[in-house]
């Protein structure tokens, strides 16, 4: 018991009392106690990678736990539970009652168990979150979806078509935010560019934009500037619907996952066949650049976590924390603390 409640308690039981007499105060004091205590924000961890080793968990990870350290710290006696759910290889449930969601890549394709059981369930939880959002927006969830993720939510809500890909696109790509892009919290930050590591073999088009509008959702990013398809025709990221986000690529990447994966011999050769071995230095060398990968991993989940928990605290009374700084030192390192869950990267 920590001392301050100890002395509260000194004062509020007697010296001698009835054994009785004493577990009924013993009980409300606790109960006190726990009604003052700061309602514990809920986090969760969608994990979609099929059990797959990957480096996304532990990046994700990492992300959840600066962001709760620095909400702790603010608010002393804060409880920031973590629960990380598995629902292609496990079919567990992510559950609507928590407040902010992280919801990974994984491999396949968006289709492979479109129609089982834990796609069902996870379809009826973005529902969910669309709905309470719609009622009551500062207490509902926040979903934000990455890679896999979102192409389910682009099946789901039915604002595109995913499309396979002649070949795999991946590595540090640039990402071309839109003018509804530029209004949004999330994007605004990057101005009209942004770069993201990317890993898919599918991806968005045919926008139906009166499915968006509809919905209440809107376009933020694509693969190519307005207007234009010369890099890409695919739509990176979406507000599907109020409380979901979602991109394409990957904006959890931190360097030493990036290197990770694109060192093996078999995804560099594959890169340098795609793009050829000066585009492969020249990306390699880019992951110092302090404006690129780096300024994606610090500003873009971070500042949406802090922004989601702002909002809440104005409900629950919670002190609110500083937006994220962008820092070189965090986005090269890698915690000391190993991950619960298998580690490597995702689709």
């Amino acid at each position: 018991m920590p001392a301050a409640a100890c002395r509260a308690w000194n004062r509020l039981a007697p010296r001698a009392l009835a054994p009785k007499r004493a577990y009924a105060v013993l009980a409300r004091f606790y109960y006190n106690l726990l009604a003052m205590a700061p309602a514990p924000l809920r986090l969760l961890l969608v994990d979609m990678n099929n059990g797959v080793p990957n480096e996304a968990v532990r990046c994700f990870r990492r992300l959840f736990e600066a962001f709760a350290t620095k909400a702790r710290e603010a608010n002393p006696g804060l409880e920031t539970p973590l629960l990380h759910v598995q629902p292609r290889n496990l079919d567990e449930v992510a559950p609507s009652d928590t407040d902010l969601v992280l919801s990974s890549g994984g491999p396949g394709s968006p289709h492979d168990g479109y129609d089982q059981p834990w796609a069902d369930n996870y379809r009826a939880f973005l529902d969910t979150v669309v709905e309470k959002n719609v009622k009551s927006p500062q207490t509902a969830p926040s979903v934000f979806a990455v890679c896999h993720s979102f192409e389910l939510c682009v099946l789901h809500f039915g604002v595109a078509t995913m499309r396979e890909r002649v070949a795999t696109k991946f590595g540090l790509m640039p990402a071309y935010v839109t003018a509804e892009g530029m209004k949004s919290d999330v994007f605004q930050p990057f101005g009209d560019r942004l770069f993201a590591f990317e890993h898919r073999g599918w991806e968005a088009v045919d926008l139906d934009e009166k499915k968006l509008q509809k919905l209440g959702g809107s376009l933020l990013a694509r693969e190519s500037r307005e207007g234009r398809t010369d890099k890409g025709e695919a739509l990176l990221a979406f507000q599907f619907a109020p409380g979901v986000v979602g991109t394409q690529f990957h904006p959890e990447a931190d360097k030493p996952g990036v290197v990770a994966w694109i060192s093996r011999p078999e995804k560099a050769l594959a890169f340098k066949m795609a793009y050829g071995d000066e585009l492969y230095e020249r990306m390699m060398k880019s992951l110092g650049d302090p404006t690129r990968l780096a300024r994606t991993f610090a500003i873009m989940i971070p500042g949406w976590l802090t922004r989601r928990f702002n909002k809440i605290a104005e409900v629950r009374g919670y002190k609110p924390i500083a937006m994220p700084e962008e820092s070189m030192e965090a986005f090269e390192a890698i915690n000391e603390r190993p991950a619960t869950s298998t580690a490597g990267a995702t689709g």
